[in-house]
């Protein structure tokens, strides 16, 4: 029997829970297993089922290692599967908690796969999952924040934040979309398949292997049996074997037992050329409720397949036709949650090569949280090297690649909650930077998100520049997290470019304060330099220009000055 501690279950626990390699780090649990021909598929490749099985074990682990008492899966987001698995070859899943709140935290998950002969290692999937502390008893289970020792753990300790924002919000989001597509007739009748040929059900009954250690059915069994069922409901439209691509989040809605009947349906909703999704409800009875018909709904999900040939080339789905009123429900649902997928594919990506997008609804959360993603992580890298030091001042430039970005340190003898509610407000930042000629509010999206039109000075021989940006504005968690000011542009429709101005773009910049004390703060500036600004950024960083070190001069002063009046 596993043995517990004071601080939770000891090492014995984790070292016997699975068969395969499992090691024990502080903050990490690692979970290895060798790919046997039990765990392929009829393409020759690791099955999704076990792999998810696995998944959910090595969350579920590092999620009990964490809270000390046991834990359940409330979902698993978005899971998006890249490279596929070979018989012989390793897969190895390291999870961590990313951040515990009162009674839920996030778990992170990597996956990857490891050939034993080449040593090439390539990324299989991430995926986020979410677990709640259920104690034995009445009692509840007040998590302890989890220990950051890394440059890394701090960043996506940020970022859970974030995420958590987004699953909060996504049902909004859906909604919205959903009333939009619903206004579009937007099925082809002429050759389509009726949704019903893809129907299918099937029952399992819950045997005692199929329970985890807190008596409930395993969650990791569950998506197996739910990720079988929607195969057989794809490949009635392809005649192929399909492959996994990706899953519209798992969610847990309740625990099932042993006895136990698990009735799994799953029924194709749309097709997209080269892809389908299927979705599948899960509903649990007992004996009693057997009889009389009364289920309990227990998981949801909706899982995105591919088909190829043997050539290894995607093959195009036919269209589909729903026959009922809840079939056309499904159908638009499909078109909804393919436009967030795609806009999340997108956003999270914080790479700078296309750094304005549409603000349409499908995009609004995910620009939020790659706006403050990237920010995050552009103040987390390593090598920051320091320029130039005056009094209050210090300027650091980071280079990575072809890309330039430069940090401005300014001390301030204001306090942080002051600083961050005057430079949130870009309306005032003509008060103190001279590059702001206009600066217009544009769209109130939220108390925390703003669009703003602004126009720059013209430089010689050139015309003026005009921007359209997000800000996103954060307030700490937690004491020592920093205040966040988040800047990116995105495209706004109803501002087209204008022959007037050189329309420019902001790849990543904005603030992070740090309080210092209860009457001072520093405020960090960063930007990811464009071409727009380079010349002037490098007349700056040769000497030959003072206007960063006079920009940051007359931040400072204005900040001061608004303190010392409020």
């Amino acid at each position: 029997m596993p043995v517990r501690g004071r601080r939770g279950i000891r090492h014995s626990r984790w070292s016997c829970a699975c068969a395969g390699r499992v090691e024990v780090f502080p903050m990490e649990l690692c979970l290895s297993r060798a790919v046997l021909p039990a765990h392929v598929g009829p393409r020759g490749a690791l099955s999704a089922g076990p792999l998810l099985r696995w998944m959910d074990t090595a969350a579920c682990l590092a999620a009990e290692k964490h809270a000390g008492v046991s834990c359940v899966a409330v979902s698993m987001d978005d899971i998006q599967f890249e490279e596929a698995a070979r018989v012989g070859q390793i897969i190895t899943i390291k999870t961590k908690v990313n951040r515990a709140f009162r009674t839920s935290m996030e778990v992170g998950i990597k996956v990857t796969v490891q050939d034993v002969l080449t040593n090439v290692e390539k990324i299989v999937s991430v995926a986020y999952a979410t677990y709640v502390a259920k104690p034995v008893g009445a009692r509840k289970a007040e998590l302890e924040p989890v220990k950051l020792l890394s440059a890394e753990d701090h960043l996506e300790h940020s970022l859970a934040i974030e995420r958590r924002r987004i699953r909060l919000g996504y049902f909004q989001v859906f909604q919205n979309l959903m009333q939009e597509s619903s206004k579009e007739d937007t099925f082809e009748e002429e050759g389509a398949v009726s949704t019903e040929f893809t129907r299918v059900q099937s029952i399992e009954l819950v045997l005692p292997p199929h329970a985890n250690h807190h008596g409930n059915t395993f969650g990791g069994q569950i998506m197996a049996w739910m990720e079988t069922v929607a195969s057989i409901s794809a490949s009635r439209l392809c005649r192929l074997y399909p492959v996994l691509k990706s899953v519209n989040m798992f969610k847990f809605w309740g625990p099932s037992f042993v006895g136990d009947r698990l009735v799994f349906r799953a029924i194709v909703n749309n097709t997209f050329h080269n892809s389908v999704e299927v979705g599948v409800r899960v509903e649990a009875y007992d004996c009693e409720e057997w009889i009389k018909d009364q289920p309990r709904h227990i998981n949801s999900a909706f899982l995105i397949f591919s088909a190829v040939n043997d050539k290894g080339e995607l093959i195009p789905f036919p269209r589909v036709r729903p026959m009922t009123k809840d079939g056309m429900r499904r159908y638009h649902g499909a078109i909804a949650r393919r436009r967030i997928q795609l806009a999340r594919k997108c956003m999270l990506s914080t790479k700078g090569d296309k750094p304005s997008d549409p603000w349409e609804i499908s995009n609004q959360a995910y620009l939020s949280y790659s706006n403050v993603a990237a920010l995050a992580h552009l103040a987390a890298k390593p090598g920051w090297e320091i320029t130039r030091t005056l009094d209050d001042i210090k300027i650091w430039t980071h280079e990575e690649g072809d890309v330039l970005s430069f940090k401005v340190e300014m001390q301030v003898k204001i306090p942080s909650p002051l600083a961050f509610s005057l430079l949130s407000d870009f309306t005032l930042r003509q008060e103190w930077d001279k590059h702001f000629l206009t600066c217009e509010v544009l769209q109130a999206v939220s108390e925390e998100e703003k669009i703003y039109y602004v126009t720059s000075p013209p430089r010689r021989g050139h015309k003026p520049r005009d921007f359209v940006i997000l800000v996103s504005q954060r307030r700490p968690c937690k004491p020592r997290e920093p205040y966040t000011v988040a800047v990116r542009s995105v495209t706004l429709r109803a501002v087209p470019p204008s022959p007037e101005f050189s329309r420019s773009e902001i790849l990543c910049a904005g603030f992070q304060i740090h309080r210092k004390s209860s009457s001072s703060c520093t405020v960090c500036y960063f930007n990811q330099v464009t071409s727009g600004v380079m010349p002037y950024l490098a007349a700056n960083l040769t000497g030959s220009s003072k206007s960063i070190e006079d920009t940051a001069l007359e931040c400072i002063k204005f900040l001061e000055m608004k303190g010392s009046k409020s």
